[in-house]
């Protein structure tokens, strides 16, 4: 009996993926800290320096750095090209929760983001330099950091969100270096206060600001999420709020930024 040897023709399909988008890291200089921040700058395919381009604003978590997004979740570089947006991810420190602190001139982190980051952006790059043109999110403390930032500064931002955020401090006062940043909870309870996101949602009046909620229903802090979304139903706020199962990791951020990236670009197309 004869025996046949069939070789099948194999074609070899290698897919790579290109992400036309080009990435800056620069050093921004902060006055307020007297000290150079870096800061990655992704810039879409189409910038050519002409035409303005609306910004986003990007924030990492506690322990992480300003490229911790862009070396783990790389596909926002085609989110960029996608939707025509420039994202700005600064550095944020470790465990600077995004405010000014009162008690260490080496955080000022609400200044440098909302002041001097966004006025040297619009200096170097062709932005769209009003909040109708800007949004601000970002994971875990740059959750928080995300709608801190824009609740306490709406003349700034026109859209905000949060992926995985830390939007109440207040039931974790001995977690993440808060307390180094405004005093501990026990001794200046007015502070917790005033610097956790659920104290300040009486800044907010309905369809002020663009606002997008998103947190996986393990995360350690899906529990302040959910308290975070009842109070602004209450307050008639209007707000995307997503949630599904998920925890408190970079498959989860990686897929959410997806979601919030639209939402702003959705944002973005409908201003003036």
């Amino acid at each position: 009996m004869k025996r046949f040897a069939v070789v099948p023709l194999l074609l070899t399909l290698c897919v790579v993926r290109v992400f036309p988008a080009t990435v800056d890291t620069v050093n921004v200089f902060s006055g307020k800290m007297d000290k150079e921040v870096k800061t990655v700058i992704i810039k879409p395919q189409s910038y050519d320096g002409q035409d303005a381009f609306p910004v986003l604003y990007l924030l990492h978590g506690y322990s992480d750095r300003y490229d911790g997004w862009v070396n783990k979740a790389p596909h926002i570089k085609e989110l960029s090209d996608t939707y025509g947006i420039i994202i700005v991810c600064p550095d944020g420190a470790f465990g600077s929760w995004y405010f000014d602190s009162p008690v260490d001139p080496a955080f000022q982190y609400e200044t440098f983001i909302s002041k001097e980051l966004i006025a040297w952006v619009d200096g170097h790059y062709s932005t769209i330099p009003s909040r109708q043109g800007r949004a601000i999110t970002g994971l875990s403390m740059g959750g928080h950091g995300g709608l801190y930032l824009a609740f306490r500064n709406q003349d700034v931002f026109g859209a905000c969100g949060s992926m995985s955020g830390g939007v109440d401090i207040r039931p974790f006062p001995n977690n993440w270096d808060i307390a180094q940043r405004i005093g501990s909870q026990r001794d200046y309870p007015q502070r917790w206060e005033e610097n956790t996101v659920m104290g300040l949602l009486h800044l907010l009046t309905p369809n002020t600001l663009k606002i997008i909620i998103d947190c996986g229903t393990e995360d350690f802090f899906y529990a302040v999420n959910e308290r975070l979304h009842d109070e602004l139903l209450y307050r008639n706020i209007p707000h995307d709020y997503i949630t599904r199962p998920g925890a408190h990791n970079w498959e989860y951020w990686g897929n959410a930024v997806k979601y919030q990236a639209l939402f702003f670009h959705e944002y973005f197309k409908s201003r003036p």
